[in-house]
């Protein structure tokens, strides 16, 4: 099985003032949503349940996850990894001018299991290109080291996102993890 990616040729502006640049931008491909029936009755199926308890299985599952994470738990999630909530928020120097108004969000985060990341890794992927007029121009099958981000936003090869990470400028700090995003023009190309 492969991961379907696609790359876009697109016109990106840095400012309101300049002529952009065409860049071939990459996403995955997304897939159909699977609806969570669909989910349990193949959850039952590979483990020899009937559906209705899988159902009360799941539900209790969720709640469980639910309330453990918001009492401030890191919670497993069987075969995927562990998910915990967390905050960005702006930094002060006087412990006086500390509240809540500080809190710039609440995220989610979620640390892939090792096994989880093998499976990432292991995947090959499929990069199908477009140009600006909707026509494939190319098609690419991966060769990289398949390296993947870890929470702090390095990869096995030791290089860092370049991106935004979300926060909110100088004297910000982010409580729980990083998020990637892609800068245009930056990374390699290729």
């Amino acid at each position: 099985m492969a991961m379907k990616v696609k790359a876009v040729e697109k016109l990106l502006k840095f400012d309101k003032n300049s002529a952009g640049v065409y860049r071939y931008v990459m996403s995955p491909e997304m897939y159909s949503s699977l609806n969570q029936k669909k989910v349990i009755k193949e959850a039952a199926l590979r483990s020899g349940v009937s559906q209705g308890v899988m159902q009360a299985c799941w539900d209790a599952a969720g709640e469980v996850i639910k309330a453990w994470a918001t009492e401030g738990h890191s919670v497993a999630l069987p075969g995927l990894g562990t998910m915990r909530f967390g905050l960005r928020s702006k930094s002060v120097e006087d412990v006086n001018k500390v509240k809540t108004g500080l809190i710039t969000s609440r995220r989610i985060i979620f640390t892939p299991d090792v096994d989880l990341k093998d499976e990432l890794k292991n995947t090959a992927i499929v990069i199908t290109c477009y140009d600006r007029d909707g026509k494939e121009v190319k098609r690419v099958t991966s060769a990289d080291d398949g390296d993947i981000e870890d929470e702090n936003g390095t990869t096995g090869d030791g290089t860092t996102d370049s991106g935004n990470n979300g926060s909110t400028g100088s004297g910000s700090t982010d409580n729980g993890g990083n998020t990637g995003t892609v800068t245009p023009g930056g990374g390699d190309e290729g």
